[in-house]
């Protein structure tokens, strides 16, 4: 059953217009990224991939795509109360320049356990780093303290309707620069790539009639959207035990809805779960032949494909490679 339009339109949820608004926003400051292939890792996988290295973006993740959507699109008057966000790094790194190239305060809430390299990256930028426990509830209640102290605008990761638009300019490159896909990959955590992505998809049937199917990749440890699908409303807390750092967040509210409709009608097809053992496997492999750094919560879609070689079997599939910071002084293969 569809989600309730009415609900829908109170969560002020984005659209495919708001995600060409964004590629024309970002454009001055983003990177157009390069989509690689690979000759073996097609015959390993039996279909026909294309690489989209966000790893290659503006702090190493399509997460300076939402960042940077979203600073940029703030009026003056809340631009000058600075950005408060919360992240375990990509994002905070994303926030972070982005208000740095605005001119305007940032400000980071960061669980403890983040990736040594993300945190470093985020001082780097300029971010104030105000640290917490981990957990989805302990890092909602440091933001709301920063938010009263400092009185700054309110950046989330995920469960923004800016970020959503700019994190599906990604897939919106890709479906460019690839006329033949049928079908794209993405991670999910709290949704906004995996959201955007779908608004991508959708916007390019509406403009040529294109069927495109998405997929998202999650981790078996942490898999709130797959149980958030499978049960018809969001379930929170059900598990961080995965090396996939940037993906242990709780579905948002908005990405949610957004795929929930999507799921419904058949655009978003499944989430697969992955295990980590799997998703480093992956990993290495994309080391190995595509010769580019990626994180694990990258490599994750890749190891989906390969985990359900029936699903994809004979498509033309965008693959996006979602990031690539990781601390290189403790490989996870490394004795």
């Amino acid at each position: 059953m569809s989600p309730d339009a009415s609900a829908l339109r109170r969560l002020d949820l984005p659209d495919a217009r708001d995600v060409l608004a964004a590629a024309a926003r970002i454009a001055p400051h983003a990177h157009v990224t390069p989509v690689l292939r690979s000759q073996s890792l097609d015959a390993l996988a039996g279909c026909s991939l294309h690489f989209k290295c966000e790893n290659l973006q503006r702090v190493g993740a399509f997460k300076f795509r939402g960042a940077c959507n979203a600073v940029m699109a703030l009026d003056d008057a809340d631009a000058a109360r600075g950005v408060v966000t919360q992240s375990s790094g990509n994002h905070g790194a994303a926030i972070a320049l982005a208000c740095r190239q605005r001119g305007i305060a940032a400000t980071v809430v960061v669980p403890e356990g983040a990736t040594r390299a993300k945190v470093e990256a985020m001082r780097l930028y300029g971010a104030r780093l105000v640290r917490c426990d981990a957990g989805q509830a302990p890092r909602d209640a440091a933001t709301a303290a920063v938010l009263a102290e400092t009185g700054g605008v309110l950046v989330h990761p995920f469960d923004d309707p800016r970020v959503i638009a700019g994190q599906g300019t990604a897939a919106l490159e890709l479906l460019q620069a690839v006329p033949a896909l049928d079908t794209l990959i993405a991670p999910i955590g709290g949704g906004g790539l995996l959201s955007g992505t779908v608004l991508a998809a959708q916007g390019a049937g509406e403009r040529d009639g294109r069927r495109v199917e998405v997929f998202a990749a999650e981790p078996a440890g942490a898999a709130e959207a797959h149980a958030s699908l499978a049960q018809g409303e969001r379930v929170r807390n059900a598990g961080t035990d995965t090396l996939c750092d940037g993906l242990r967040a709780d579905i948002g509210a908005r990405p949610f809805a957004l795929l929930r409709q999507a799921h419904a009608e058949q655009r978003l097809r499944a989430i697969l779960r992955v295990d980590d053992a799997d998703t480093l496997a992956a990993m290495r492999l994309l080391w190995e032949r595509l010769k580019v750094v990626v994180e694990p919560s990258a490599a994750i879609v890749l190891a989906a494909i390969l985990r359900h070689p029936d699903a994809f079997a004979g498509r033309c599939v965008g693959v996006i490679l979602s990031g690539g910071n990781l601390d290189l002084d403790r490989l996870p293969w490394a004795s």
